[in-house]
């Protein structure tokens, strides 16, 4: 696959393309750039069109260049192009920007700048901006146990969180292929936060001696550098798929009612001019507070109000 360089900053439409932190933005009605959530082959894909605008590339060179050395069906490819075409065609009636040349291949047909390296970095220190929703990276687990063949079963343990917790329909994950590009390195979490655009940022560490390993995460709040939450896991390596389905589903388990909490608190310390709308919030929270410690007097009640403020 391409190696992303320094300069590897694209914007097309509405669009930002950073192929340094594979991340794929979109322009709001602010006008600011926030991220999409994208998966790590469809960003390749895009990457491979853009970079080469205007060209007509066959199917063999796009998997060629996103899946190197790996036998794929066709079908993975038309997945791809079908999951961009969603997210990029915001106007259908203008045809699409992936333009399909029957049995030749696609062509990328939107206008595309290329941002010079020191204006992407000034635009990435500046910082993105937060998503609506709460958003959330899960960084590459470190290996403590000084063996490199432990690696898999880190990187593993991550891929499997980010799974569970993209199953919480209220928070935004940002992919593996964003994170990943600060594997290795020391990372400053508000940093993170700025170059992802995240509020939260979920970090761990893997451990193992012998057949025993302990797995320890903590929850991060990367606007102000506050743990909000941290707890470790041990268990045998008999069965290494099971040990991280079970880490998995208990960190997002603890996870999913932590970040509630925080954004509840989040909500109520930001002040406001609508006095209605603050009524509607403070009435909703006895029964809202009821409903998550799983004694709902009812699930409606609360919906209905803090859906009016």
């Amino acid at each position: 696959m391409h190696a992303p360089s320094s300069a590897d900053v694209w914007l097309f439409g509405e669009f930002r393309l950073d192929r340094r932190i594979g991340v794929l933005f979109c322009r709001d009605e602010r006008g600011v750039f926030a991220p999409l959530a994208m998966g790590s082959r469809a960003l390749g894909i895009l990457g491979v069109l853009v970079e080469r605008s205007g060209e007509l590339l066959s199917r063999g060179e796009i998997i060629s260049a996103v899946w190197p050395g790996t036998a794929v069906e066709d079908s993975n490819l038309d997945v791809q192009i079908a999951a961009l075409r969603r997210a990029l065609d915001q106007r259908p009636t203008e045809g699409s920007c992936i333009q399909t040349i029957r049995g030749r291949g696609y062509r990328f047909t939107a206008p595309v700048t290329r941002v010079a390296a020191d204006v992407a970095t000034t635009s990435r220190s500046v910082g993105l901006a937060l998503p609506d929703k709460p958003s959330l990276a899960v960084m590459p687990f470190q290996n403590m146990s000084g063996d490199p063949e432990q690696e898999y079963f880190a990187d593993g343990m991550v891929e499997e969180i980010i799974t569970a917790l993209s199953r919480i329909r209220w928070l935004f994950v940002i992919a593996r292929n964003s994170t990943f590009t600060y594997k290795g390195q020391a990372v400053d979490v508000k940093q993170v936060g700025r170059d992802l655009g995240v509020r939260y940022v979920l970090e761990g560490a893997v451990r193992r001696a012998g057949n025993t390993v302990r797995i320890s995460a903590q929850l991060i709040d990367a606007t102000t550098g506050a743990h909000l939450w941290a707890d470790r896991f041990d268990g045998l390596l008999e069965d290494i798929f099971a040990l991280q389905d079970k880490v998995a589903v208990s960190v997002a388990g603890v996870i999913e009612p932590t970040l509630e909490m925080a954004e509840t608190r989040r909500l109520a310390d930001r002040p406001t001019n609508d006095l209605t709308a603050l009524d509607f919030y403070l009435r909703a929270l006895p029964d809202l507070d009821a409903f998550t410690k799983k004694q709902p007097p009812s699930c409606a009640r609360p919906a209905r109000t803090s859906h009016r403020a």
